[in-house]
């Protein structure tokens, strides 16, 4: 016998260990797949599992198996419990890690846990063995509309809350190499506006967004790294309004890609500077954005959703920046841009209006600044303050269904270390949004101060 064949018994008793993994991972995903419905598509749920199978099938090694284990069971427990953690016109960065405590300062540049290769996969090349990183989060959104004719009334808040979920796993192959898997939800959109006088037009709206990002990075030398990725991104989108023979209801899904690229420069142990770009993710649903809204003694007004904002992410790019100083201190930031003037091409009719509006969105920009104070040796500090550029060229003029503009977050947190191996985070971010007008005829009125709660706690372990 060859000294590299496995006998026989060796290669049943793997086979079962395997097979009895993919049975507890399919397990929760039956579970959701029947409870909402989605084995009436048999396409979708052909790709959930066929997804299960290749994540299966790719952790033969001992060092896919720890992530392996916790991908597949989280991948239909963030299906679930994924929340809308971005706004058309203002991207949020947070899924639940020590980045939220930051305000999201150096997620390009910091590299200190797996979590790097959300924003620069090239980052994993700093991560020495093995990282794994588990982030839970809880969003509540302050987000009122105030009509403008009072006696149609007032929407308390259209967010509400939401929890999320994450998990980051980084490997180190070799001197050169390195190897990542990430599965996050950092897209989304729900809105809840009830039972109000535009119930016709829209009463719910949720786009959950889910990716699965494989990544790796290559060390070209002492200085300077390289890293890529894939998104394999799946969104599902749902509105239900109130049409004349009672509350109507359309939801779809669909799949899409997208590339992160990533480099790094270490210009020694305290210095590091990241490079981190994101390619565009289009989903195309199958929805019906044309009704005809009416109300008494009017006659009926059709209306179409502007969805474009509403379900794409645009490309993006984000430079950080890392310095640690007197030993237990380390200050970081970025600059961001986000292309939201791609979707000025999209039709936005509402009511009345049927010609294109060309120019209601313009690009953002992002700015923030963070500090990180080692207390004691099992404490560490975390501050950030971040500011993003409004999406819309007017805030007098912005749409219903996504209330953003420019906004302030401010972020704080605390890590704590058990050991050399293990730490477990808290982190809290306020978000203060400007003030947003909509010019929708009888709809008309806008939202007042929003505001973003993230709450998150996350635990990290160094095999």
């Amino acid at each position: 016998m060859s000294p590299k064949s496995t006998p026989a018994p060796h290669r049943q008793q793997a086979f079962r260990a395997r097979l009895a993994l993919f049975a507890a991972a399919l397990c929760p995903l039956a579970i959701w797949l029947i409870s909402s419905g989605r084995l009436a598509r048999p396409g979708e749920t052909a790709a959930w599992a066929l997804l299960c199978a290749l994540l299966m099938a790719s952790a033969p090694g001992r060092w896919m198996r720890p992530f392996a284990y916790a991908q597949l069971l989280l991948l239909p427990l963030t299906a679930m419990l994924n929340a809308p953690a971005e706004g058309a016109g203002l991207y949020l960065y947070e899924t639940g890690t020590n980045d939220l405590g930051l305000a999201s300062a150096g997620m390009a540049a910091r590299a200190q846990d797996a979590t790097v290769q959300l924003v620069n996969p090239a980052g994993l090349s700093h991560l020495e063995g093995r990282h794994l990183t588990l982030g839970g989060q809880l969003l509540y959104g302050d987000v009122p509309y105030d009509l403008d004719d009072p006696a149609e009334g007032d929407v308390d808040t259209v967010i509400g809350w939401f929890p999320a979920a994450s998990a980051y796993y980084s490997q180190q192959l070799d001197e050169r190499w390195s190897a990542g898997l990430a599965l996050y939800g950092n897209f989304g959109l729900g809105l809840d506006f009830g039972d109000w006088a535009g119930k016709q037009l829209i009463k719910e709206a949720t786009l959950i967004g889910l990716t699965l990002q494989p990544s790796i990075a290559y060390r070209v030398d002492e200085h300077w790294s390289l890293g890529a990725g894939v998104g394999i991104n799946y969104g599902l989108f749902a509105l239900t309004r109130e049409g004349s023979g009672g509350e109507q209801k359309q939801d779809d899904g669909d799949w899409a890609l997208n590339a992160k690229l990533g480099l790094l420069y270490e210009r020694n142990p305290e210095t590091r500077f990241g490079l981190g770009y994101a390619s565009e993710v289009t989903y195309h649903f199958a929805i019906d954005r044309t009704i005809t809204f009416s109300r008494p003694n009017l006659p009926g007004i059709s209306a179409t959703q502007p969805l474009s904002g509403m379900v794409n992410s645009p490309q993006q790019l984000m430079v950080s920046a890392f310095h640690a100083f007197a030993h237990d201190w380390a200050i970081m930031g970025n600059l961001g841009w986000q292309d939201w003037s791609r979707y000025n091409d999209n039709q936005v009719a509402v009511f009345d209006r049927t010609s294109s509006e060309k120019g209601l969105y313009q690009d953002s920009y992002h700015l923030a600044v963070g500090l990180q104070h080692d207390l004691t040796p099992q404490w560490t500090l975390n501050g950030g303050v971040a500011y993003d550029s409004s999406a819309y060229r007017d805030q007098s003029h912005t749409s219903l269904t996504v209330p953003s503009g420019s906004a302030l977050r401010l972020g704080t947190g605390v890590i704590y270390a058990f050991n050399a191996q293990e730490t477990l985070g808290a982190g809290f971010e306020y978000i203060h949004m400007e003030s947003a007008s909509v010019d929708e005829r009888s709809l008309s009125g806008h939202y007042p101060t929003p505001a973003l709660y993230f709450f998150a706690v996350n635990y990290g372990k160094r095999f």
